[in-house]
């Protein structure tokens, strides 16, 4: 190997410093295997090697040789493959994830990451410049704050009709606690999420969302009986929590609850390509595809809260009363209750003969039914004809 020409990375540059000063009797062949982490009878195979064949013998005999832990071509032909077709679009994490689990493949993000630009083939996700920031410090329990936000998306780009997410994610361990896909972002999807929140796990502390009209009163305008009271009334959705004792904090900007819309940037992404790969190409199915993709999220994003105990409080029972839509309306003197164009008729009840002048309250259940109430009694009624 005299007389040739060889490139020496830094750790065999350090090698041959050492195994030339043992080979010169400056040091010791003991002191030499310490050095390197060798035996003393390595040192000595390398300082034969080195006085018969020069400085070059001592680089990794591997060198220039395909690494036996490479994958095959085979393999990576498959991987270049499924990255383009079935599962195109994914980004790098969550294509590996696909892979591993489900075509059976084993190999690491940065493997499939440095096959993948080798191919061609870039993330779907831009990333933007990082800036200095100073995140918020998490709730210490599950079910201290909600977080609560809805996202407009192309979730089934293009195989179906643009849909709207609404989700509940525990600040304190990054759970989705609710979520469903609904045709817009309305009082009455949030009052759905409601609901199923309250039946699974309870009743949160607090909610943090935006300056949304579904969540706070935003606009300048009082009613005349908001200004004889001195108090405007709630949103529908503000009411239920007011009759939940959950307070409501509107934030300022949507950095403040940059956790929550964060999530939907991760959403965007995965579960639009879980979709794609179901073909889900209307609500009802991709409703299905969601549920299922919220337990995976859960179980592979979720993290432990500082503590332990849980700051849920129970649900009341009167849920239909609560995550309802209720409206205030004078009785006319004919026993008549005029609501959304229809007229209900109010017969002679036990505790009381007519109820003409009383204000009573309509409830409108999230499945459409009505019901009449007098402060806490349910009044009977039927659908009068129009005239």
């Amino acid at each position: 190997m005299r007389g040739r020409t060889f490139a020496l990375s830094q750790k065999e540059l350090q090698r041959v410093s050492v195994i030339s000063s043992c080979a010169k009797g400056e040091m010791a062949c003991t002191r030499a295997a310490a050095l390197l982490s060798l035996s003393v009878r390595q040192v000595k195979r390398l300082k034969k090697r080195l006085r018969e064949q020069g400085e070059a013998a001592l680089a990794h005999a591997n060198r220039g040789r395909p690494s036996p832990r490479r994958l095959s071509a085979r393999v990576r032909q498959s991987v270049i493959r499924l990255a383009r077709t079935t599962y195109a679009g994914f980004n790098d994490h969550h294509l590996c994830e696909k892979l591993c689990e489900v075509e059976g493949f084993s190999l690491s993000r940065e493997t499939l990451r440095r096959l993948l630009r080798q191919a061609g083939l870039g993330s779907p996700r831009q990333r933007r410049a990082p800036a200095h920031r100073q995140r918020r410090v998490r709730s210490a329990r599950e079910g201290e704050l909600l977080q609560l936000d809805g996202s407009p998306h192309d979730w089934l780009e293009g195989r179906g009709p643009r849909l709207t997410a609404l989700g509940m994610q525990d600040d304190a361990t990054g759970k989705i606690l609710a979520a469903q896909l609904f045709p817009s972002e309305t009082a009455l999807g949030y009052l759905s999420l409601l609901r199923q929140l309250l039946r699974r796990h309870g009743t949160p502390l607090a909610f943090y969302g935006d300056h949304s009209g579904i969540f706070v009163r935003n606009h300048d305008f009082w009613t005349v009986e908001e200004e004889l009271a001195g108090k405007r009334q709630p949103t529908q959705f503000g009411r239920a929590l007011e009759q939940l004792g959950i307070p409501f904090i509107a934030a300022r900007s949507p950095q403040a609850k940059g956790r929550v819309e964060r999530l939907w940037g991760v959403l965007q992404d995965r579960l639009t390509s879980e979709l794609r790969l179901a073909q889900a190409c209307d609500l009802e199915s991709a409703n299905v595809v969601l549920r299922l993709f919220l337990a995976d999220y859960n179980r592979r994003f979720a993290r432990r809260p500082r503590e332990m105990q849980s700051a849920w409080r129970p649900a009341p029972e009167n849920l239909d009363r609560i995550c309802c839509f209720v409206h205030e309306r004078v009785v006319s003197n004919d026993n008549i209750v005029q609501w959304e164009g229809q007229r209900f008729q109010i017969p002679q009840q036990g505790q009381r003969f007519s109820f003409a002048g009383a204000k009573v309250h309509v409830y409108q259940a999230l499945n459409g039914r009505v019901s009449l109430f007098y402060r806490d009694t349910r009044l009977q009624h039927t659908l009068a004809s129009p005239g």
